[in-house]
């Protein structure tokens, strides 16, 4: 099968062996992976070796021992996975039954999704909070447009001017540099300070910490997103008893070998939402019509044709955020 990988500081397409069905797993044939810009070129660029991608959609070609809630031919969602590639073996609570509504395309945002619900619940946000947004990559886009649904008070901080024209189209706020930030919530007398900070960039050269925590109202969160700098000043963090978390991808079960490769599900009563349940309730948002995902993207490519595609994000980073991989035959004319 075709796979695109990460090889000694570069993306290339490759033929692979098509994975061998195991118990607790679901083999799924590729219609649509979606790349995450920011942390498949920093794994491009600092890995000898890099499986690319983590979220995608398709259709379930055959079902291990132990996994009843989908059948072949089913649609589904998939992630936790290589995704830039032909077939995917999935563990079978990372692989998830499409609604009505929802298409191939927006379901293979899964992965970001999930992973942006749990950022979204590390922050322990109640209705009315505000929370700063910093980075309105794909990912920081997801997170605030979920954010907006459920009624948060949402500022974005971005520089590049297409990605706050993005999030203002769904009634949000962007700012373009701190200075702004600064000025508008000076002009707002009901600001008190971020409940919550979400650093959704992905460099791990500049921290932002120290900028949240000043962000912060006295006790507020900063959590930590993408794959950034986390060093910090500790007598700010001391002066507000402000506090810092990471956020550990899309949920409780993430990396954790009896839940993904056994197949042992978290009790709902000891484990409300775990990484599966974050990325069906993903879905049910776009199925209600909660969040618009179609408006995100912005590139589609084969996938003989992702390696280019990551140069030109290289080279017009302002141009892809939403990159949706096509699997399947070629697109209409």
């Amino acid at each position: 099968m075709r796979a695109v990988k990460g090889i000694n500081g570069s993306a290339q397409l490759l033929e692979l062996p098509p994975p061998e069905m195991i118990p607790q797993f679901v083999k799924v044939k590729t219609e649509y992976s979606v790349v995450s810009v920011g942390t498949e070129l920093m794994m491009i660029q600092n890995s000898g070796d890099a499986n690319l991608g983590y979220s995608a959609s398709g259709i379930v070609e055959e079902v291990g021992e132990g996994v009843t809630h989908v059948v072949p031919g089913q649609k589904v969602a998939c992630y936790g996975v290589p995704a830039h590639r032909e077939f995917l073996l999935v563990p079978k609570h990372l692989v998830t039954s499409i609604p009505e509504g929802v298409t191939l395309q927006e379901a293979a945002f899964v992965g970001i999704g999930a992973i942006a619900i749990h950022a979204l619940r590390q922050a322990s946000l109640s209705f009315g909070e505000a929370m700063i947004i910093a980075g309105l990559g794909i990912l920081g886009q997801v997170i605030a447009r979920i954010a907006h649904a459920a009624s948060y008070r949402v500022i974005g901080l971005e520089l590049m001017e297409e990605r706050c024209r993005a999030l203002e189209a769904i009634g949000a706020k962007a700012c373009r540099s701190q200075d702004e930030l600064r000025r508008l919530v000076e002009s707002d007398p009901s600001w008190l300070g971020a409940d919550a900070v979400m650093l959704c960039a992905s460099s791990r050269k500049h921290s932002m910490v120290d900028d949240a925590i000043g962000w912060l109202r006295d006790r507020g969160r900063v959590v930590i997103v993408g794959d950034t700098g986390t060093e910090f000043d500790r007598d700010l963090l001391f002066m507000k008893e402000a506090s810092v978390h990471i956020s550990r991808a899309g949920g409780p079960g993430r990396y954790e070998h009896t839940y993904e490769q056994q197949g042992v599900d978290y009790p709902l009563g000891y484990v409300r939402w775990t990484e599966g349940r974050n990325m069906g309730e993903f879905l049910r948002l776009i199925a209600e019509k909660r969040i618009d995902m179609q408006s995100l993207i912005t590139n589609e490519c084969a996938l003989d044709e992702l390696p280019s595609m990551y140069q030109s994000c290289l080279e017009k980073p302002q141009q892809s955020m939403g990159i949706v991989v096509r699997h399947g035959k070629l697109k209409p004319a």
